[in-house]
């Protein structure tokens, strides 16, 4: 289970901290995913995160967005600076269990960028 946290309304330039609590066992075998996706639009990838810390971002987001994991709290996160109206949208976290593979997704969680 995943249960994202963090999103609410924010103006633009400013800052969220998103945060995915993962439910269950060797939360260190899965590879860790933030995704968005606005009406009408295909959910897309914003950033991932190996079980090695290794990661990888939409350009539209390189150099603002950080994505991090604390595999002693289950927890990935996704620190996001100088938010931007086009941020907007509802952010899924995924699970990606690479041993099996299968994907797990979270709730969503709604970003809104607007002054």
């Amino acid at each position: 289970q995943l249960v994202e946290s963090g999103g609410g309304l924010v103006q633009p330039g400013g800052s969220l901290r998103l945060s995915c609590a993962f439910s269950g066992d060797s939360f260190g075998f899965y590879l860790m995913g933030w995704y968005r996706q606005t009406p009408g639009t295909e959910r897309e990838l914003v950033a991932k995160i190996s079980p090695g810390a290794s990661t990888n971002y939409a350009d539209s987001v390189k150099g603002r967005f950080t994505i991090t994991r604390d595999n002693s709290k289950s927890t990935v996160y996704l620190q996001m600076n100088n938010l931007r109206p086009e941020d907007t949208a509802v952010y899924y976290c995924n699970a990606y269990d690479m041993r099996t593979p299968q994907d797990y997704w979270g709730q969503g969680t709604q970003v809104t960028v607007s002054s």
